[in-house]
């Protein structure tokens, strides 16, 4: 990235950054470039030499001598995004899970201990919680309603402090700065995964947070082509992390770098349009009385203060508690709907709904359903919100 990008966006908003940033010159591209490259050719040794002591001296300069280590595509993608996430660097994975991986593995090792909200996402949990245990790495869950269940269990083993904000398919919002607070008085390494919201809605690394995960595939990509992860760091864990980084090889590759870049542009305005379809749609399904919205509401004091506490805006993300006798009437009201379509992930342009099994959500400690109560999890794209709407209108008349 050239310095005057940098020097316009301290002067400029993040939109602007965003449709500005990138910008190849030297071609006269808009776009920049896509490098493909296994082998990273130099004109002679001496060359190849300095190369490697620019890289040593200035590790995030983005002076490689092999293409494991990235071209200058992904390393346009990387500033762009320690840009946004105001951190020391941004690490690129495959996938979004990769980035969990890779922070994880930068710093515990066996005999550590690791505490995890309770509501995180079901790999997350299944690799800590069963692989890591293979390790003798311990993962305790905490109650991210009740910090106490977090600094109970925190001893001189503990080593790592990772939180998801907010929970996974439950949606619970926690009160991060006291889970700052605690890492930092205690000397704990922190990690949020701020998938949900991006550094467009709430910047950890600024916060106080040593370590924040995005999963590229969602609201970066924008587009349900692609996969991919981010993890921004801080000074302090940049080396532990560049380490690992180097030896599990966990690299994004050009083509997808080039995609995220391409999505990274209309970040803002597609954000903006998911939160204004989300809030309409929430609007409608909270005058349900079936329906425990879980999304950001003024009905759901502890989450909704705790949201407005520390985000500035809301994505299009949320789930539905919905009250039903029978699981089958839930099941043909996400069958019947029509603009909906059904599969994983999310941040993509279109609308998705998944009921969510309890197996699905992985096991937790702190959230029981009861007999009749069932998740829905919708992801509100881009579409005319009136029309969801009614989609949805006519799906409710099957809940019984």
């Amino acid at each position: 990235m050239s310095t005057r990008v940098i020097k316009f966006f301290m002067s400029r908003s993040f939109r602007t950054f965003l449709k500005h940033t990138a910008k190849d010159f030297h071609n006269q591209s808009v776009n920049p470039p896509v490098v493909r490259a296994s082998t990273i050719i130099f004109k002679s040794m001496k060359h190849l030499r300095k190369t490697q002591t620019k890289a040593q001296k200035k590790p995030t300069s983005g002076h490689y001598d092999y293409g494991r280590q990235g071209t200058s595509t992904t390393y346009i993608l990387q500033k762009i995004l320690t840009k946004l996430e105001e951190s020391y660097h941004v690490f690129t994975t495959p996938t979004g899970f990769g980035s969990v991986f890779l922070a994880i593995f930068s710093v515990v090792r066996p005999g550590d201990e690791i505490l995890i909200a309770d509501p995180v996402y079901s790999p997350t949990r299944i690799l800590t919680q069963d692989y890591l245990k293979e390790f003798n790495i311990k993962t305790i869950f905490y109650n991210p309603h009740n910090l106490k269940t977090l600094e109970k269990n925190i001893n001189n083993k503990t080593k790592l402090i990772f939180v998801e904000n907010p929970g996974s398919n439950s949606f619970e919002f926690q009160d991060l700065g006291k889970i700052i607070s605690i890492a930092k008085k205690n000397k704990i390494i922190s990690v949020i995964d701020n998938t949900w919201a991006t550094p467009y809605y709430f910047k950890p690394i600024k916060f106080g947070f040593d370590m924040s995960i995005v999963s590229a595939t969602k609201y970066y990509s924008g587009h349900s082509d692609v996969m991919g992860g981010s993890l921004a760091v801080n000074k302090k864990v940049f080396n532990k992390v560049k380490r690992t980084e180097k030896i599990t090889g966990l690299r994004l590759g050009p083509d997808d770098a080039y995609l995220i870049t391409r999505g990274l542009r209309t970040l803002d305005v597609r954000l903006d349009k998911h939160s204004e379809n989300a809030k309409k749609v929430a609007a409608f399904l909270s005058k349900n009385k079936r329906i425990k919205l879980l999304y950001p509401n003024k009905n759901d004091t502890i989450n909704f203060r705790m949201w407005k506490k520390y985000y500035s805006g809301a994505s299009g993300l949320m789930g539905l508690k919905i009250k039903a006798r029978n699981i089958n009437s839930v099941r043909k009201f996400v069958n019947s709907l029509k603009l909906f379509g059904y599969g994983y992930s999310w941040g993509g342009f279109e609308s998705l709904v998944l009921h969510q099994e309890l197996k699905e959500t992985g096991k937790r400690t702190y959230m029981n359903l009861a007999k009749d109560e069932h998740l829905v999890r919708f992801h509100i794209g881009l579409e005319d919100s009136s029309d969801l709407i009614s989609d949805i209108k006519q799906a409710l008349k099957h809940l019984k």
